[in-house]
């Protein structure tokens, strides 16, 4: 895992970005959002439940996801996130654009290298 010194912050978009792909596998709560973007990204990424909650607010209200109040697995109540259709079309939308930047990114690298 990467030092204080190392850390970069998440360029804008990201966070929501991969919310929404995690959510694309199933419905979650927000641990489980936070445990899961750790775990798939081998701990290279920590998100912090004051990046987290905040984001899943503002996609609530532009509508990507829906919340219902579900049980977690202590027992406690919870609210479980669910993409919506139109979190879809935005989420292809970001990783078209993501995947372009990072192409143009990669030739920039590259062509520097020769």
């Amino acid at each position: 895992m990467a030092n204080k010194s190392e850390r970069r912050d998440l360029f804008p978009g990201a966070l929501e970005m991969m919310i929404l792909q995690s959510l694309r596998l199933a419905p979650m709560h927000g641990y489980a959002l936070v445990k899961h973007i750790q775990q798939v990204s081998d701990d290279l990424l920590q998100i912090e439940e004051g990046s987290l909650y905040p984001a899943l607010q503002r996609m609530l209200r532009e509508r990507w996801l829906e919340a219902e109040t579900g049980i977690s697995a202590k027992g406690r109540p919870t609210r479980i996130y669910r993409l919506t259709s139109a979190g879809l079309r935005h989420l292809e939308q970001e990783l078209s654009s993501f995947e372009q930047m990072t192409t143009g990114i990669s030739r920039v690298l590259a062509f520097a290298r020769t």
